[in-house]
Parts: structure tokens; sequence; C-alpha cells
């Protein structure tokens, strides 16, 4: 689904990325781990083709992605912070997102699972925080996408909603799509990831299975795992 081979990216002197590879296969759940600093983001842009990388290679299903936009017709993207113009209202955002993707949507099921009725009529700048999340999580996977990538989707989420966004990135990855994630709640991310790829200082430091990463570091939960690494900054 999508292959990066040496993949290398800077700003200024600070090297951001140097030498990442990496095969995220078609119907997996990729954590995307590291501190901040990381290159976890950049990592990320490169994907959406928001940053170019300045070596290397990156391709979805096949295809070199360099110069070529439209790929990303097939990506649903929930950025960390979605900002949107406070005037308008829940129903106008959702038919000015459909508007200007111009496919098929399915959000009237979502608007239901994340109990989202009653706020259709209200301004986003009346919203908590977590109801706003809600509403960007409903643009996020009204589309049908073979790619999702979703940037800390758990934030401000009542326990309820977490609940239901675990069934959906479940059911997603039944209907055989790819999700990337990134999120700082290893709980979260040991509950539903296949697999877990750290990042430290621009290089991948792991990517393997929960398991394989717990063997390899003789911790017994994620967290401690991924601690293990940051301290040591040894390879595994």
């Amino acid at each position: 689904m999508i292959l990066i081979e040496n993949l290398h990216k800077k700003f200024g002197k600070n090297k951001v990325l140097q030498g990442v590879e990496l095969n995220f296969e078609a119907g997996g759940i990729y954590a995307i781990l590291g501190p901040n600093g990381s290159g976890k983001s950049t990592l990320i842009k490169c994907i959406l083709g928001m940053v170019l990388p300045d070596q290397g290679s990156l391709s979805v299903s096949g295809h070199s992605i360099r110069g070529k936009w439209v790929y990303r017709e097939q990506i649903n993207y929930l950025p960390q912070i979605a900002d949107f113009p406070g005037n308008l209202k829940v129903k106008e955002l959702l038919s000015m997102i459909k508007d200007l993707r111009g496919q098929p949507s399915e959000e009237s099921e979502l608007v239901k699972l994340f109990e989202l009725q009653s706020y259709l009529d209200k301004k986003l700048s009346t919203l908590s925080g977590g109801t706003k999340q809600k509403v960007n999580l409903v643009l996020t996977f009204m589309f049908d996408s073979s790619l999702l990538i979703l940037d800390e989707p758990t934030t401000g989420l009542d326990p309820s909603s977490l609940i239901s966004l675990k069934r959906l990135i479940r059911t997603e990855k039944e209907m055989g799509k790819t999700i990337l994630l990134s999120s700082h709640i290893m709980q979260f991310v040991e509950e539903i990831a296949d697999e877990i790829v750290y990042l430290l200082e621009g290089k991948i430091y792991f990517k393997g299975s929960i398991n394989s990463l717990k063997e390899l570091t003789g911790e017994n939960d994620v967290e401690h795992a991924i601690a293990a690494i940051a301290t040591t900054k040894v390879y595994v």
C-alpha cells in the first residue's frame, strides 16, 4: 500500500528524517510514535504530499507520488488540530466538505454513532473540544477511502465515544483499509494497533508487532517498552 525508501528531509541544518525505510501493507493498523521533534509529523506530511522529501522515494499502491496529487483523493485525514470557521453550523460544515470533496458520503450513521444529532444546528464556536473532535471524526470517516491517517484521534473523547472510535477503526480495517495513527495514549495504541513504528531523531528505532516489542525490551506494556527504547536509543 505505502512503500517508503531512504527518505530524507531537513529544514535548514536540522535533519528531521534520516534514511527512513517503511512498508505499510493494506489492511493494517499502524501506530507512528515518537517524542516531539522525532519526525513523525514530517513523515505524515510527506505521505500526504504536504512536505516534499529531499531524497528518497514514496509510493502509494505501487505509484510514485512525486508531482502527482490525485492519490490524495483516496486519503481520509484527521489533523491534530482542525480549525474551521466558528460561525458555521455543524450541518453547514458537513455540507461544505461534501461539496469540496465531490464524492459519495455516509455521514448519517456516523452522526448517530457519535450522538451528534442535537448539535447539527449549533455553531462550531459553541461546541466543547470533545464535541468538535467528534465532528472532525465524522468528517474523516464519512468518505470511503483506502487510506486513513489519524493524528491524535482520541483527543477530548469521552469513554463512550472512545469505544465507538475503536469499533469504527476495526471495521475499516476489516474492509481492507490501511490506517496510520499517531497517539500519546499508549493504552489506546496497545488495544488498537497491529504494528508500531517508533521514530527517534528522524530514524526508525523499531517497527513490528506489540508482542515483539515487549519481547525485545523485556517489558510488559507498550508504555514501558517505548520508554526503554527512548532511554537506551538502541535500534531494536
